[in-house]
C-alpha cells in the first residue's frame, strides 16, 4: 500500500500528502479519487450529482484530471464544491511539470489554454443544427411551388 505523509505547516495547520501510487487505486464508483492542479481529490460522494454524468468522471478516476476539469470550463459554484472534496495534495516530488504555465521560445510566459472543449461541443451543434433546418427546407419546397403562383 502507498504511503501517506502528513506535514505541519504551523501549530494549527497540517497539510497531507498523497502519491500517485494512492491515488490510483481508487477508480471506481464506489471509491473515486482524483488530482486536479496537484490537489487530491475524494469525487465518490459527488460522482451521481455531476451534471456531466459520472462517465466522465470515471474516465479520469485515479489520474491527473487537470486538463479535462480545464477543458470544460467549470463555473465558480463548481470550484467551491472542488474545495470541498479536497483530501490532500499530491506529493511535491511526484507534481507533473505540464501543470506549469507553457512558456514561448523567448521564455516569456503564455497563458494556459482551456475552453476549446466546450466550443468545439457549440460548433458541432451549431453544423447539425444548420444540416436539420437545410433538410427541412428541402422538404417543404417538394411540396409547394415556389413561384407563388396560385396555378
Amino acid at each position: 500500500m502507498s504511503e501517506e505523509k502528513t506535514v505541519t505547516v504551523d501549530a494549527t495547520a497540517e497539510k497531507t500528502y498523497l502519491t500517485f501510487e494512492n491515488v490510483k487505486s481508487h477508480t471506481t464508483q464506489d471509491d473515486l479519487w482524483m488530482v486536479i492542479h496537484g490537489k487530491v481529490y475524494n469525487c465518490t460522494k459527488f460522482i451521481d450529482e455531476h451534471p456531466g454524468g459520472e462517465e466522465v468522471l470515471l474516465d479520469v478516476g485515479g489520474m491527473d484530471a487537470t486538463d479535462a476539469f480545464e477543458d470544460v470550463g467549470h463555473s465558480e459554484e463548481a470550484r467551491k464544491i472542488l474545495d470541498e472534496l479536497c483530501i490532500g495534495e499530491l506529493d511535491p516530488s511526484e507534481v507533473v511539470s505540464s501543470a506549469k504555465s507553457p512558456s514561448t521560445s523567448d521564455g516569456s510566459k503564455q497563458p494556459p489554454s482551456g475552453g476549446s472543449g466546450f466550443f468545439s461541443y457549440i460548433a458541432i451543434a451549431a453544423g447539425v443544427l444548420a444540416v436539420g433546418y437545410y433538410a427541412y427546407m428541402q422538404s417543404l419546397g417538394g411540396s409547394k411551388s415556389t413561384t407563388g403562383s396560385p396555378i
